[in-house]
């Protein structure tokens, strides 16, 4: 399994980016897929998370106080992809985003593996 983070840049405060993060392999069922972030210096952090429930009004979605208001999280499903949208950005929001998922694999084993993606990077000057 592979996952693929795109959309990070340069912007401006108060400006917006839109991350996508696509999984790849041979994936039976995710249940949630997610973005981090770390700054220099500091410890990684969950940005947000979408998590899939038995049924499709079971999905939920979390977000850390710091983005909440200004991030939108959501996912698509056919095509194992899960997008970040990032609005009213701050300098505090720049880091390096990567994303994750908890995946089962098309193998015959029932357990859910984490994943990594690679890291892209977002910049917002004052």
């Amino acid at each position: 399994v592979q996952l693929q983070a795109s959309g990070g840049g340069l912007v401006q405060a108060g400006g917006s980016l839109r991350l996508s993060c696509a999984a790849s392999g041979s994936i039976l069922r995710i249940n949630a897929m997610g973005w981090y972030r770390q700054a220099p210096g500091k410890q990684r952090e969950l940005v947000a998370v979408a998590t899939t429930g038995t049924m499709l009004s079971d999905d939920m979605t979390n977000y850390a106080d710091a983005v909440k208001g200004r991030f939108t999280i959501s996912r698509d499903y056919a095509k194992n992809t899960v997008y970040l949208q990032m609005n009213s950005l701050k300098p505090e929001d720049t880091g390096s985003y990567f994303c994750a998922a908890g995946v089962k694999e098309d193998t015959g084993d029932q357990r859910y593996f984490f994943y990594w993606g690679q890291g892209t990077q977002v910049t917002v000057s004052s």
